[in-house]
């Protein structure tokens, strides 16, 4: 059974740092990514990795601030987030896919097969 389990969100005050990592079980994916969901909003891929080339993708939003990475041998996907604004308060997702997923479908949440249950992330004064 595929396991995808979140942790490290908060609250956190503007021009803050988090970092949150997600633990999967049966590695290998081809591609796995983050994606969040603000209230009333529709949910956005934020970053993404391909895990055999390593190429990453990013939303324009978060390019420079936002890091995407992976750690094999802890079978972990990570995602350091800087400079973070209020407007990045959101639910965080992990997702991964053992498919075939174009580049240019990275940062779509519909090419994604396997989800976890999400931490929260507030940026807050």
């Amino acid at each position: 059974e595929v396991q995808l389990q979140e942790s490290g969100g908060g609250l956190v005050q503007p021009g803050g740092s988090l970092r949150l990592s997600c633990a999967a079980s049966e590695y290998p994916y081809t591609y796995m990514g983050w994606f969040r969901q603000a209230p009333g909003k529709e949910r956005e891929g934020v970053a993404a990795i391909s895990t055999s080339s390593g190429d990453t993708y990013y939303t324009n939003s978060v390019k420079g601030r936002f890091t995407i990475s992976q750690d094999n041998a802890k079978n972990t996907l990570y995602l350091q987030m800087n400079s973070l604004k209020p407007e990045d308060t959101a639910m965080y997702y992990c997702a991964a896919d053992a498919g075939a997923i174009t580049s240019d479908y990275a940062l779509d949440d519909r090419e994604y097969n396997y989800w976890g249950q999400g931490t929260q992330v507030t940026v807050s004064s």
